[in-house]
Parts: structure tokens; C-alpha cells; sequence
């Protein structure tokens, strides 16, 4: 850690670069820079950027449209994984390049779900009981 650099300068840093990281990706892919079908025929979304704290890591979100073929794009990606490595290492500035480490982005899966649960009649049925005509 530099002299001058505290923690929370270093995690802003951290959060600057995975999205910087995180738009060349989206870029790439919504070109279709990368020439392998499963990626031209599919919209991914690049969701979060997650890097080390050396920045030499990257746990890349993805999601496929409507979470279709979703394991098929995950393979296509991390089969064009040093593709995309060196795609981004030329567009952003620093020392070293990032090893991509790609995964699905199950936040949607889990959101959908807490929004089944809360519209459960039961749950909705507790949740007004403890507001009791608090708001």
C-alpha cells in the first residue's frame, strides 16, 4: 500500500477500476469483438466487477439475457478467456493485466425469489400484522 493511501481511497480505487473493467467488457461483448457463436448469438449482460486487492484478479457477473443458455455462455466466456484478458489489459491502464475469473450472476435469481416469498399471502399477512398501523 502506497504512504499516503488509506483504506477507503484504496477500496474506491477498487470499485473505479471493476467498473472500468466491467464497461470494456460490455463494450466487447456488445460488439461482438469476440468470434465465437455462442457470444454473437447471445446478449450478456456484465452485471459487477469484483477486483483483488492487488487488482490482478477480476470475478466477473455475467448474466445472459433472460438467463438463457446460461452455462453455455459461461464455457464460451472462460474459453475466450485470455482473448478478453488481453482485449481488456490494452484498454486500461495498469501494471498488470487481470486475471478474469468469470461466474453467473445468481442476484437476480435470489431477488426473484424474495419476491415470491414476499408475495406468499402468509408472509404478506405477517408483514402487515407487525406495522399494526405504524407508517
Amino acid at each position: 500500500m502506497k504512504h499516503n493511501e488509506t483504506s477507503e481511497t484504496r477500496s474506491v480505487r477498487l470499485l473505479r477500476v471493476g467498473e472500468q473493467v466491467r464497461h470494456i467488457l460490455s463494450d466487447i461483448l456488445a460488439r461482438g469483438e469476440v468470434h465465437d457463436d455462442v457470444l454473437t448469438s447471445h446478449v450478456v449482460s456484465v452485471t459487477e466487477v469484483r477486483m483483488s486487492p492487488d487488482l490482478r484478479h477480476a470475478t466477473v457477473f455475467v448474466k445472459p439475457l433472460l438467463g438463457k443458455d446460461e452455462e453455455a455462455v459461461l464455457k464460451a466466456l472462460r474459453t475466450n478467456t485470455a482473448y478478453l484478458q488481453r482485449a481488456v489489459a490494452s484498454r486500461v491502464k495498469m501494471k498488470y493485466a487481470a486475471k478474469l475469473k468469470f461466474l453467473a450472476d445468481e442476484s437476480f435469481d435470489e431477488g426473484s425469489h424474495i419476491d415470491r416469498l414476499l408475495r406468499d399471502p402468509k408472509v404478506a399477512r405477517d408483514l402487515d400484522s407487525e406495522g399494526d398501523g405504524e407508517s
